[in-house]
């Protein structure tokens, strides 16, 4: 039976890590936001604005969700490190596999924040391509740690909480 699995955490978390991981247990194909907002709107971006970004990133979801139903309707298994920041954007996906009778499966990573900062400027640092698309300065840090929502219950309920 066909998996999606949906790594959710706050900046620095450690989900790219994880989903590579995940994908190599269980044989599934990853999409990150990361490598797609670098590669397809990086060199367009004139400032931080976050209702730009937003806007490039639901475009991203739109194909990557293209993508996933083709290959979970072939019965595999997909992981998507898309960020999720919102519980209504984990809600779009949770809704689109739940049409294709699978239940979405979140796994939420969470860390305290120094150890998150710490990995961060590591990443920026070694810029491994296997994880680091793009440098986390600490104003982009700073902006995003307020607007990550964590998990509630029912949504963790097919999925899992990993404490890094």
């Amino acid at each position: 039976m066909a998996r999606l699995i949906l790594v959710c955490g706050p900046t620095g978390a450690g989900k790219t890590t994880y989903s590579i991981s995940i994908c190599q247990e269980i044989d599934a194909v990853k999409f990150s936001i990361d490598p797609w907002m670098q590669t397809l709107f990086a060199k367009d971006m004139t400032s931080l604005e976050y209702s730009w970004m937003l806007e490039r990133v639901e475009r991203c979801y739109q194909q990557i969700w293209e993508v996933s139903k083709q290959i979970l309707s072939l019965d595999g298994n997909v992981v998507l490190d898309l960020g999720f920041t919102t519980k209504a954007q984990r809600e779009v996906f949770i809704n689109k596999a739940k049409k294709l009778n699978i239940n979405a499966e979140v796994h939420f990573l969470n860390a305290q924040v120094e150890m998150r900062k710490q990995r961060v400027e590591k990443r920026n640092i070694e810029k491994d391509p296997n994880v680091y698309s793009f440098e986390v300065t600490d104003m982009m840090f700073d902006f995003m740690e307020p607007r990550f929502e964590v998990p509630d219950d029912s949504e963790l309920e097919h999925g899992r909480k990993i404490v890094v």
